[in-house]
């Protein structure tokens, strides 16, 4: 008879989350994952930031305490990446070290199963993509877009601070012809030379909405008004056309109120890469390029929206991809860990930049293009489980 002080391994509070050999795994885990993500974080950083950053002072006179803002302002960007990455190498580099010490043996011969075991990881690992969204959703986009702006107002302090050129905004409108189909035309088009964040410079305004009329309007600046929710048009003419393009009017001003869309004011103010939005703001940006009717545009952004909701689960495959790597029986060292999460790394992010390029070019789905190298990986990783724990 079993004396009641003594537990078999396997009873139910072993299966649950939290047991001693989750925390005993956890610790083993965690010192090698704040090592993946100081260690590639250095590297990307060096690669992608700091050896641009220092060639800017040296040759643009960048000041040092600037250099060292956006440096550090880069961070948050960086480590996004380096989780997924520092998730597969501590996985890897743990079990596998499990696994050549016969720690992994005794826990077998426990009854402890190797899909308990892999639990442990893919918790950990779902933890780890949590933190993945809330940096890439709230933290990175923002101080991506600081460093930019920092950068770029170090490097232009003697020229007008301009927030953008060449505002081009169309708008098109369907018509459907006598045979029943649609047929989409231009109905507005709006162009700017340049905006400094409060006024629009050299404007030029086709106006095809109204039945009946066409307008060009060719303005000085422009600026719009909150308070009316119109256009103020400054030093001006506008030239009225017939639908048969026969002659009108021609009006001049020095101040007109037009009720035009807000939106291509909206379009320099948002102007930014797709590294400095979130999910909201890209969203944003897809409505106004939706009334744009740039077709390649609207394509690009819809594959990058759905790419930033998949990327942070790649930390999960990478979870169990790394331990059940990890507990095939082995003799490796961390370098030979390494050089297969470099392999591994290499493989997904391949794979990534193919789907990705597939689905702009409309042969895959938007979330087909961005969710197939997750979809693969699980696959990969619920292959070698299965495999493993038939052993």
């Amino acid at each position: 008879m079993i004396s009641k002080q003594f537990k078999p391994f396997y009873s139910l509070s072993s299966l649950l989350p939290f047991s001693i050999m989750d925390r005993y795994l956890a610790m083993q885990l965690l010192p090698l994952f704040l090592f993946g993500v100081g260690a590639f974080t250095s590297v990307v950083l060096a690669i992608d930031s700091l050896f641009e950053l220092l060639r800017k002072v040296v040759e643009s006179g960048l000041p040092l305490e600037i250099a060292l803002k956006v440096f550090l302002l880069k961070l948050p960007y960086v480590m996004v990446y380096s989780f997924p990455m520092s998730t597969l190498l501590a996985t890897l580099m743990t079990y596998s070290k499990l696994s050549s010490e016969s720690e992994l043996i005794a826990l077998r011969g426990c009854g402890v199963s190797v899909y308990r075991m892999v639990f442990t990881a893919v918790l950990l690992s779902s933890l780890v993509t949590g933190m993945t969204y809330v940096f890439n959703e709230q933290i990175a986009p923002a101080a991506n877009y600081e460093a930019t702006r920092t950068l770029e107002q170090a490097l232009k302090s003697e020229k007008p601070a301009f927030r953008q050129q060449n505002i081009y905004y169309p708008e098109y409108k369907e018509i459907k012809e006598k045979d029943g189909s649609t047929t989409k035309v231009l109905s507005r088009l709006f162009y700017a030379d340049q905006f400094d964040g409060k006024q629009m410079q050299g404007l030029t305004i086709i106006d095809r909405s109204q039945a009946g009329v066409n307008q060009i309007l060719v303005s000085e600046s422009a600026q719009w008004n909150p308070g009316d929710q119109v256009w103020d048009f400054y030093n001006g003419t506008i030239y009225l056309v017939a639908p048969d393009r026969s002659y009108r009017n021609i009006l001049r001003f020095e101040h007109q109120q037009l009720q035009l869309p807000r939106t291509p004011l909206n379009v320099a103010e948002n102007s930014r890469d797709y590294g400095e939005m979130n999910i909201s703001q890209a969203l944003q940006q897809l409505e106004i390029e939706k009334l744009a009717g740039d077709r390649k545009k609207i394509r690009k952004l819809e594959v990058r929206i759905q790419q930033k909701i998949a990327f942070p689960f790649v930390c999960i495959i990478f979870g169990l991809v790394g331990s059940v790597m990890g507990t095939i029986p082995q003799r490796t060292g961390r370098g030979t860990s390494f050089g297969i999460s470099v392999i591994v790394i290499f493989a997904y992010y391949l794979l990534l930049s193919v789907s990705g390029a597939l689905a702009q070019a409309e042969i895959l789905s938007p979330i087909v293009g961005a969710w197939l190298p997750n979809l693969f990986g699980l696959v990969v990783g619920l292959f070698l489980l299965s495999r493993v724990a038939k052993r």
